[in-house]
């Protein structure tokens, strides 16, 4: 079942998206060669402790980290360790916290050192693919518009689109319905109403979409092991259209 959020429940999920900026304004500078990924973790905990907030990741279903961080091949659910960042390492960072009962997600993705254009193009079109879908947001939409516009735009540029993962509601809960995936067809799945928040987080591979799970049971990779990159932002729609609720913070 859908839950639309009245503005005070957008407000709160607003609040913790504030928090999440701040871990992303105190984690981007971190990305560095030799700099271990548990560094980044516990600096992202520590800026959501101090804010008053709860890590949304740690402890959820047995995920034991404040954060998911994947490298190069790796799409979702990397587990932070010892292992350090090393020059070219492209590093999605993906993020949540709870606040006041409700939750935010968002994801980032950066390259290690000199940036490198052919990496720079595939983080880019994670980002630019949900950007392009909100900016094309018409009040009469369903999920599956948003999905096609994103698809339309990152297989344009020569990408792949994860199938086995999608965004998904979010509130009272990390993730709750409707699912939102990165691909589909205009005018189908749920209607965009007011009230409506969503996660949207596109996950695009270099090569060939499929991926599978290593025996750690969690960090999901691309099996021909080329590059992937994660986007994600939570979005809330009002009837003047949407709200980024954790925007607006250097990518």
């Amino acid at each position: 079942m859908i839950e639309l959020k009245s503005k005070r429940e957008i407000q709160l999920i607003l609040e913790a998206g504030t928090i999440l900026k701040k871990v992303f304004l105190a984690v981007r500078p971190m990305v560095l060669e030799g700099v271990t990924t548990e560094a980044l973790d516990l600096a992202a905990e520590k800026v959501i402790l101090e804010n008053g907030g709860e890590p949304a990741f740690k402890g959820y279903r047995g995920f034991p980290k404040a954060s998911c961080i994947s490298i190069n091949e790796a799409v979702v659910h990397g587990i932070p360790d010892a292992r350090r960042l090393k020059d070219g390492d492209i590093v999605s960072f993906d993020i949540g916290v709870k606040w006041n009962g409700f939750y935010a997600d968002a994801a980032r993705t950066w390259q290690v050192g000199a940036s490198d254009p052919k990496k720079q193009a595939l983080i880019n079109a994670a980002k630019d693919s949900m950007d392009t879908a909100l900016a094309a947001f018409q009040p009469d939409w369903r999920i599956g518009d948003i999905s096609e516009t994103i698809q339309r735009y990152v297989e344009a540029r020569g990408f792949q689109l994860v199938r086995d993962y999608a965004g998904h509601g979010i509130g009272r809960q990390l993730h709750e319905d409707p699912q939102v995936p990165n691909y589909g067809k205009f005018g189908r799945g749920a209607r965009i109403e007011p009230g409506l928040v969503i996660a949207i987080e596109p996950m695009v591979t270099e090569g060939h979409y499929a991926v599978e799970t290593l025996e750690d049971g969690w960090t999901v990779v691309t099996k021909d092991r080329k590059n992937a990159s994660h986007y994600e932002d939570t979005i809330a729609f009002t009837e003047n259209g949407f709200i980024n609720l954790t925007g607006a913070v250097p990518d």
